[in-house]
């Protein structure tokens, strides 16, 4: 197989397997909590090799899950106590970790070289040779995280429901008895071991950018979770294929790349998103702002409606001084309320259609026309009200 291609279907993997826990990430609010664990397993990786004395050993991973999942439970206590904001907790418990697992490496691993190119971007190329071993199998970072990615198709097929009503609504899930706490905390693992599995395969880079951008993007084109899954899976796997084929043309780092094809990605559809996107928000306002114009004119024809001063405030030439709009946003504004039935124009003066009536109407509160007073039946003095005003009952409270 063409190397090319086979590292386009390995950083495949790592995206799909990243960008289903991602997306619930995303909708939760805890998207960073990817970056955290990606940088916190240093210290679960030196704690394991204390215990084992083995740099190939697999529970090397073991640790380095367990240190994500211990980062998002310290996390998660710091923001109960009422005393740490949320991203501040998570600041807090990423750089003590972190800096607590580089420290370790630096005093008890001695002549031990971290490379920088390699910490930050990873070795995305040689995810299909052998790295571990496991009673005698040799694997490599690409098995394990297949592995991760049917692991995680498994449990949110198994448990789609249950995270989903934990996601959008924990007080029903605790209601119906789904313990979201419980829920969060399953999530939060199979995000750590991901994390672990992709951090290994791919570098920190990738990972975070696998977790956050492909389910950012998806979220801004759908309201529905199992198609918001859907999309931000093949965005990722569009991000790698493009990526790959970009850094190998231009003979640059597979990790970059692909991370700015991910840039790339979400900045097109943050750009024309139909509903959400920049386009079509700008275009929506634009709507909303001409559609004020056109009924502040309705308004203001109203107003002047069979007034002595109608025939003045009505002259299309005198708008401008009303409205202190210059001559060519007058022209514009009447041009589209004519276009939309509002206004008709008898040489300079203006006049309402019944649609342009109604909506200023609807706009001052009169599109119904006011009930008259009941009668009062012969002999009857004035109604008195139901109610007395409160300036009457006593001075108001403590009156």
């Amino acid at each position: 197989m063409n190397t090319t291609l086979e590292l386009c279907l390995v950083l495949s993997v790592v995206a799909v397997a990243c960008a289903l826990p991602g997306a619930f990430l995303v909708l939760r609010r805890s998207a960073m909590t990817s970056d955290a664990i990606g940088h916190v397993l240093i210290f679960g990786i030196v704690l394991a090799y204390f215990v084992v004395r083995d740099l190939d050993s697999p529970w090397l991973m073991f640790g380095a899950a367990a240190s994500g999942l211990l980062a998002v439970v310290l996390v998660e206590a710091l923001e109960k106590s009422g005393r740490v904001k949320a991203d501040a907790a998570l600041g807090l418990v990423f750089a003590a970790l972190f800096a607590a697992g580089v420290l370790m490496v630096s005093v008890s691993v001695k002549n031990v070289h971290l490379d920088v190119d390699q910490v930050l971007l990873g070795q995305p190329d040689y995810a299909t040779q052998p790295r571990w071993e496991l009673f005698g199998t040799a694997l490599a970072p690409v098995w394990v995280m297949t592995a991760a990615l049917a692991l995680n198709v498994l449990l949110i097929g198994l448990f789609f429901k249950e995270l989903k009503l934990s996601t959008f609504d924990p007080g029903l899930a605790a209601s119906l008895g789904f313990r979201p706490a419980v829920i969060h905390y399953a999530l939060m693992s199979v995000v750590s071991i991901t994390a672990v599995a992709a951090f290994d395969a791919v570098g920190p880079v990738l990972v975070v950018g696998f977790f956050v951008v492909p389910a950012a993007a998806a979220y801004l084109l759908t309201d529905r979770l199992a198609v918001m899954l859907v999309l931000a899976s093949a965005f990722g796997v569009v991000a790698a294929f493009v990526g790959t084929f970009a850094a190998s043309e231009a003979n640059t780092t597979t990790a970059g790349a692909v991370a700015a094809a991910l840039g790339l990605l979400f900045a097109a559809v943050f750009l024309v998103a139909p509903g959400r996107g920049l386009i079509a928000q700008s275009l929506q306002q634009t709507r909303q702002r001409r559609a004020f114009y056109e009924t502040m004119l309705a308004v203001h024809l109203m107003q002047h409606e069979g007034t002595p001063e109608e025939a003045e405030e009505s002259r299309y030439d005198g708008i401008h001084n009303h409205f202190t709009w210059v001559p060519k946003k007058v022209a514009a504004v009447v041009s589209r309320a004519e276009r939309n039935g509002l206004v008709t124009r008898a040489g300079e003066v203006l006049k309402l259609t019944d649609t342009g009536r109604a909506r200023a109407r609807e706009v001052l509160g009169a599109s119904e026309e006011p009930t008259p007073p009941t009668p009062l039946p012969e002999g009857k003095g004035e109604a008195e009200p139901l109610l007395s005003p409160p300036s009457l009952q006593g001075g108001g409270p403590g009156g």
